[in-house]
């Protein structure tokens, strides 16, 4: 079976969820934040998808932008950084997340090929919506597709009929990217094939299923159609 349709993870896969952190570490007056912005961006991303998968397990969801600011008051306790104008700063620019260097042309090379281009993220539709907008990316996509509509977050099967439901897709049609190791393999068990977006160098992870692919970066990702 041909693949027909590319479908990418948003946070971490296109755009880089340390990117406000990161910015916000490098403003004058942060000096505290900027000597610990990496841990920091390490513990509210981990947070973040140990809260997602906790409230699928326990039934009890909630959209992701509480999930976000959950986990970074959490990275903050940690940190122990209780300046009051740093939290909504640092949420502020998680709306202008930015999106990884090689992502506008990778979609254009597969809008050239043909290929049905989306999105399929935890993210609330409208964290989405700003990031594929502030990106230049709302032409180069096709849809955005948010857990939203099933309430429940991945590596959820549910999540993933998503994208057969939006494009009408035999499983074995579809390229599923994510910089997320479990991600990667959820959609392998689901039957997508699957590209694992290793940009830390991380080992494979000891899951039910393991993706086809892995790379460093979206870059290759044409080559494979």
């Amino acid at each position: 079976m041909a693949i027909t349709t590319c479908i990418f993870d948003a946070y971490g896969t296109l755009f880089d969820v340390n990117s406000a952190a990161r910015r916000v570490a490098a403003e004058p007056g942060q000096d505290r934040l900027a000597a610990v912005w990496p841990q920091l961006a390490s513990d509210w991303r981990r947070k973040q998808l140990e809260y997602s998968w906790l409230r699928t397990i326990a039934d009890r969801h909630c959209d992701f932008w509480q999930v976000t600011q959950d986990a970074l008051d959490w990275a903050m306790a940690v940190a122990g950084l209780d300046d009051p104008a740093l939290r909504p700063r640092l949420l502020a620019l998680y709306w202008e997340i930015e999106a990884y260097p090689e992502v506008p042309a990778m979609l254009r090379a597969l809008k050239a090929k043909g290929m049905n281009t989306a999105i399929l993220s935890n993210g609330a539709p409208d964290m989405l919506r700003a990031a594929v907008t502030l990106a230049g990316l709302t032409d180069l996509l096709d849809d955005v597709l948010s857990v939203e509509t099933v309430q429940m977050f991945k590596p959820h099967e549910r999540v993933y009929d998503l994208v057969g439901d939006r494009f009408h897709c035999r499983r074995d049609a579809v390229l599923f990217a994510s910089s997320n190791g479990w991600d990667a393999a959820g959609a392998a068990g689901y039957g997508f094939r699957t590209v694992w977006v290793n940009r830390d160098g991380a080992p494979m992870d000891r899951l039910y299923a393991t993706p086809q692919h892995v790379m460093p970066d979206l870059s290759p990702v044409p080559e494979l159609i």
